[in-house]
């Protein structure tokens, strides 16, 4: 890391109009807390911002829904997420919320910012839905109707949600007002308009090779495949990129401020982003600090990384870059590394169908369970969706808790200290031999810069490994076995000082991923919380060959740091999984017990009839292999087709599928896949296909991916 520059770090502002469940956790906060934790560390400078996202429809239709006003639903969201993050040690410097008159103010004079330096927005006038029974435009989220892609009968008028497809009200089929349920109909109105269009040249430049007007401004092949992939299916879009509407007639958000503007507020995705330059104003202000420092300068002063979900790329990559370049005197992001989602127990989180579990309740529910914060942490790092979507089980939960945590983290600490305190009355015994090998420095080497590639799930295994050889090491020497014929053997003291020096190398590891984990091992040594800048100089000590530990530092008394949840003797955390188990399989079971449509051929109809039968040499010719796929795109005037880029691993393949009715280009970007990669290619729509994905179907027609297990990476042949 580049101390000389200052990071500005910051997840994506959650929406102040429900509580968070766990993939929001794993998507956007817990990854960018340990980056954050690690820089901190290092000795950077470094501000982690983040806040609620407090205007838009959707609050005031659930205010509305509720009968309440829209500040009460900000204040309770805004209150019970920031103090849950607090509770699971996700350490932002602020967080902040776009209801305050700082961020009004900031997002004001952007609009201004813009308006004055012309050719960025465009004042247009159109005709919009307008509900006669409540005399106001309607937003987009206002309007209900029939998808024309897929039926759904409630898509939204920006959104269908059943196919993803990207709606405008006026393409609905019997539009409805979601406030009254009638009719709207087209009024005109007047809006500003964002030039967008004006953008893709810059945009695929600093994209695809990581230069702004030929000038190096970030390494393009850091960034992840999903992230570059999704970008490009937006610039490479029949269409192309299109001015986008930044107001709305709204009585809730932030006023336009224009003449002639009354009645009329800056669309929630034009504000929001603007909400980390307002939280960074405001922390600065706090603490003594100059907020341009950290957002006005080129990548050589300044380090700008955003951490999302993937629904939030084309904002984070294309739009608000877009904004920050218009507006001419602001950095722009070096990485997006966001990621899949998280998925729980094989389906969507659902808070309708009670499937999964809100961040606060986890906490509510595990409130009897010892290392709740940290277990829940270490579970989600040990499987986040980095790369491709991933699923949350309460097996494995147990399983990284158990195997992770208490059978090797937790064991070796424990072991250590009990020996330091029967062997030499809790004294670091001294030795002129005792030293930490080379392989678990190149091991702290791999953690450093696997956080540093924003490879967590990687780090994190390097920090299990380095326990595992403590484990080995003291399995190895046995200390025990010695002193039973030589009590005063040298090598009795040279294994405690060395298992000493890494549980302090531990301690200060752990400090990125479980935070509270790492304040107890330091309990545990008689030794204050790790600080800023330790990391930086624990690694300094182990490459100059220095004690992390000094002789006859006196430790404390063992502790078992993590209870085993699979105990026989203790069965009170299991029953706390268990519960949850319960839950899901109550939810399961009245879903099976529920009424099923009346369709007496349903069994004749849900398998195809096999084809005619072929000799096994026909099958042998086919050369099917394991694939990712990296970008995707819709093909012009073909509503079916989606031409999409392939990764074999050894080559890069196009191949145009007829997937486009159920699979939108951002949903299949990172998707593995199988290839039929000799088939000879074949012209659709004027792009030469080269291979053909394989897709499952069902009675209904509904298609699915065939994959291999994702340790299976690209090229794999499939027998």
């Amino acid at each position: 890391m580049d101390k000389s520059k200052k990071y500005i770090v910051t997840s994506a502002l959650p929406y102040a109009n429900g509580a968070l469940h766990l993939g929001h956790l794993a998507g956007a906060y817990l990854p960018a807390d340990i980056y954050v934790r690690y820089l901190r560390g290092m000795g950077c400078d470094v501000a982690f911002i983040c806040g609620s996202d407090e205007h838009g429809a959707a609050i005031t239709m659930k205010a509305k829904k509720d009968g309440i006003s829209p500040q009460e639903i900000i204040d309770k969201y805004h209150t019970l997420n920031k103090a849950t993050f607090e509770k699971l040690g996700i350490s932002f410097d602020f967080y902040h919320r776009t209801s305050a008159e700082l961020h009004h103010k900031t997002s004001q004079e952007f609009f201004l910012k813009l308006i004055e330096k012309g050719g960025e927005l465009d004042e247009k006038t159109s005709e919009q839905y307008f509900d006669e029974e409540y005399q106001q435009f309607l937003a987009d989220r206002f309007i209900v109707g029939e998808c024309p892609k897929c039926a759904n009968p409630e898509a939204y008028g920006d959104q269908c949600e059943r196919c993803g497809s990207t709606l405008s009200p006026t393409e609905l089929i019997n539009p409805k007002s979601v406030l009254s349920g009638s009719t709207p109909v087209l009024k005109e109105t007047s809006h500003w308009y964002f030039r967008l269009d004006k953008h893709g040249e810059w945009l695929r430049e600093w994209i695809e090779n990581g230069t702004i007007d030929g000038q190096p401004h970030h390494d393009p092949n850091a960034w992840k495949n999903h992230v570059v992939g999704q970008c490009l299916s937006w610039l490479n879009d029949g269409e192309g990129l299109q001015p986008r509407s930044i107001t709305r007639d709204l009585d809730w958000g932030i006023p336009v401020p224009m003449p002639g503007a009354e009645g009329k507020v800056l669309y929630v995705w034009f504000d929001a982003p603007i909400g980390y330059i307002s939280s960074t104003k405001q922390w600065a202000a706090e603490n003594g600090k100059n907020w341009e420092d950290y957002w006005k300068g080129g990548p050589e002063k300044l380090q700008l990384v955003h951490f999302i979900g993937k629904d939030n790329i084309v904002f984070h990559c294309i739009v608000f870059p877009s904004m920050l370049k218009a507006h001419g005197e602001y950095a722009l992001p070096v990485n997006v590394p966001a990621n899949q989602f998280l998925n729980f127990e094989g389906r969507k989180f659902s808070k309708s169908k009670g499937w999964g579990i809100e961040q606060h309740e986890y906490l509510e529910e595990f409130a009897n369970f010892p290392n709740k914060e940290d277990a829940l942490r270490w579970a989600l790092i040990r499987n986040l969706p980095e790369n491709r979507d991933a699923d949350f089980k309460w097996d494995e939960f147990v399983d990284f808790y158990d195997k992770d945590l208490a059978d090797k983290l937790g064991n070796f600490i424990n072991r250590v200290v009990t020996l330091t305190n029967s062997y030499f009355e809790g004294i670091s015994p001294a030795s002129s031999t005792a030293s930490i090998p080379a392989n678990v420095v190149e091991l702290v080497n791999s953690l450093t810069n696997d956080i540093e590639q924003f490879n967590l799930k990687s780090a994190a295994s390097s920090l299990v490994e380095i326990a595992t050889w403590g484990n080995q090491y003291l399995q190895d020497t046995a200390p025990w076995a010695i002193r039973k014929t030589d009590p005063d053997s040298p090598v009795i003291a040279e294994c405690i000082n060395t298992s000493l020096q890494l549980v302090n190398l531990l301690a200060v590891l752990c400090e990125p991923f479980i935070p509270f984990t790492s304040l107890k091992i330091r309990q545990l040594l008689n030794l204050p919380k790790v600080e800023n800048e330790e990391l930086e100089a624990t690694i300094a000590k182990l490459k100059n060959g220095e004690a992390l530990l000094p002789e006859g530092h006196k430790v404390g008394q063992p502790e078992i740091l993590f209870a085993k949840i699979n105990d026989r003797n203790d069965k009170s955390r299991l029953e706390i999984i268990e519960r949850q188990k319960a839950k899901l399989a109550a939810i399961l079971a009245a879903e099976a017990a529920a009424p099923q449509p009346s369709n007496n051929s349903t069994i004749q109809q849900s398998f195809q009839p096999l084809k005619d039968e072929i000799q096994y040499d026909e099958f042998a010719k086919m050369d099917i292999r394991t694939a990712t796929i990296t970008a995707a795109e819709r093909i012009p005037k073909a509503d079916k087709l989606l031409k999409l880029s392939v990764d074999l691993g050894f080559e890069q393949r196009t191949v145009v599928s007829g997937i486009a009715e159920h699979f939108t280009p951002e949903e299949v970007i990172g998707q593995r896949v199988l290839l039929l990669a000799n088939l000879a290619p074949r012209k659709l729509r004027g792009v030469d296909s080269q291979g053909m994905i394989l897709m499952a179907e069902n009675a209904e027609g509904k298609l699915s991916f065939v994959q291999a297990d994702e340790a299976f990476g690209p090229g794999l042949g499939v027998k």
